[in-house]
């Protein structure tokens, strides 16, 4: 295995996917449907139709991975409070299904269940990525095109890299629901403690070498702890490496596709791209337990002080105020580039309740809804937000939403019953540094394949991480540029 924080001396037109394998998808639909909504019964049915064909009364059926606000968290406080405002009327009730497992689980339930027509879901919460695909295979309705001028008005207070992300072709897909950034956490008491001034810590102007200076400086602290690292992120094989990896190439200029998902890239740009993600690993002393982990151990390992440095999403602004105290964590933005992640609201293209289901989609998108998961933790997609001109949060979603609840808990100091919150000068720099990395970062790559990508991507990238295999940049470089050559080709 590679170990990290040793220093290293030098370094056309397509076709759009098919609707396959309807029966084991239908299987597999239902399965992920009992809890909410029943099988249709048949391939000739549409989902959800009742006797004779007709469509029923509802309810507007959700389907939306795990809130990491919890149980009871955010997203089902603001379907509740649709609810409410709806009260007597069945047919716009609407209700929850969180599908389980990670991104690229999820990813593969709603395909199987849409493609095979097996699961009633009239919305559907689709991660960013994948909104190419869904789009091409027909399994999401365009979104129609606003017709007065409040309504524009209303579109154009989305952050504009945040509804570049609904887009595809030259129809927008969904709405954006939340968003989310890559950011730089550190812990101001450890540097303090290193005898680190405040100079040397993280600013909106540091770069990569920064972190590493100060990540070298720790290391050599007499009576440094010896699992403490310079920093921690989220390496093992699964969507965060693919988040990680692309930075690391974006932050040197490497892009793989451009704007239609047609591959641009070069073995010599893709060797380029793992030169940065390396020196990342090596020169930035990280954490060698960021190999196999994930956002919950990343942030375990930060909280817990065995790493100064995090990166990661926005909702741990959050979750470290059941964690540390508020002098003992900071966020800025974090070196380099970023990538936008988050999630957008989409019609399935078989609903019998578009009508309704688009009215839900445009309330779970309002100023007042936007508020609402802000104060929950997750990035808003609105700038209205962040400007302290939206609307604020539904006041009995006010009242109900707590704290980030994915976060592992830390022992409560004797005499403390509520955790300590950030000043408002605080909150108001967290506020503005995360509107300025959201208007700066930069998607992933934008295709049709992006499952078959990130696949790719995950496979190499961490045979390259784990076993430091002699030339493994450059060897690993040409075999991701064959093989991506023929992914973003649909091969």
């Amino acid at each position: 295995m590679r170990k990290p924080g040793t220093h290293r001396g030098g370094r056309g037109t397509r076709n759009p996917p098919t609707r396959r394998g309807a029966r084991t998808a239908a299987a597999l639909g239902c399965l992920l449907a009992l809890a909410s909504a029943g099988c249709t019964g048949g391939p000739d049915r549409s989902p959800g139709a009742g006797p004779e064909g007709k469509a029923p009364e509802g309810p507007i059926v959700v389907a939306s991975g795990l809130d990491v606000t919890g149980s009871g968290g955010v997203r089902q406080q603001l379907i509740e409070e649709w609810n409410r405002q709806h009260a007597g009327r069945p047919a716009q009730q609407a209700t929850l299904v969180e599908l389980p497992g990670g991104a690229d689980q999820q990813r593969s339930q709603l395909l199987g269940a849409l493609q095979s027509g097996s699961a009633r879901y009239d919305v559907v919460n689709l991660d960013i990525t994948w909104i190419p695909e869904f789009a091409e295979a027909g399994l999401v309705s365009p979104m129609p095109e606003p017709e007065t001028g409040s309504e524009a008005d209303d579109d154009l207070d989305f952050l504009k890299r945040v509804h570049a992300t609904t887009l595809w072709g030259s129809h927008s897909y969904a709405r954006p629901f939340n968003t989310d950034v890559g950011l730089l956490y550190h812990r101001p008491d450890l540097l303090a403690n290193a005898g680190i001034p405040s100079n040397r810590r993280p600013t909106p102007l540091w770069t990569w070498s920064d972190l590493y200076a100060s990540a070298k400086t720790l290391e050599q602290i007499p009576g440094r702890p010896a699992d403490q690292s310079g920093w921690t992120t989220q390496l093992q094989r699964y969507e965060g490496l693919t988040a990680n990896t692309v930075e690391a190439f974006a932050t040197v200029g490497v892009q793989l596709t451009d704007g239609h998902g047609r591959y641009t890239g070069s073995a010599a740009q893709i060797e380029k791209g793992l030169g940065e993600l390396l020196d990342r690993v090596d020169r930035g002393r990280l954490r060698p337990a960021a190999l196999t982990s994930d956002e919950t151990a990343s942030l375990t390992d930060f909280a817990e002080g065995r790493a100064v440095f995090l990166r990661h999403w926005p909702y741990v602004y959050g979750a470290l105020r059941n964690l540390l105290k508020p002098e003992q964590y900071a966020v800025s933005r974090l070196p380099g580039k970023a990538v936008l992640g988050g999630q957008n609201l989409a019609v399935t293209a078989d609903s019998p309740r578009a009508e309704d289901a688009r009215a839900l989609i445009t309330f779970l998108t309002s100023q007042e809804s936007e508020s609402c998961l802000f104060d929950a933790g997750f990035a808003a997609t609105r700038a209205s937000v962040y400007d302290h001109t939206a609307r604020p949060c539904w006041p009995r979603v006010a009242a109900a939403l707590r704290p980030a609840g994915d976060a592992p808990k830390a022992a409560p100091t004797a005499g403390e019953d509520v955790p300590e919150e950030q000043d408002a000068s605080q909150r108001e720099a967290y506020a503005q540094t995360l509107k300025t990395a959201l208007n700066e970062a930069v998607q992933r790559p934008r295709t049709p394949y992006y499952g078959a990508f990130t696949h790719v991507l995950q496979s190499r990238v961490h045979a390259l991480l784990v076993t430091d295999p002699p030339d493994g940049a450059k060897a690993t470089a040409i075999a991701l540029d064959r093989e991506l050559r023929d992914v973003f080709e649909g091969r």
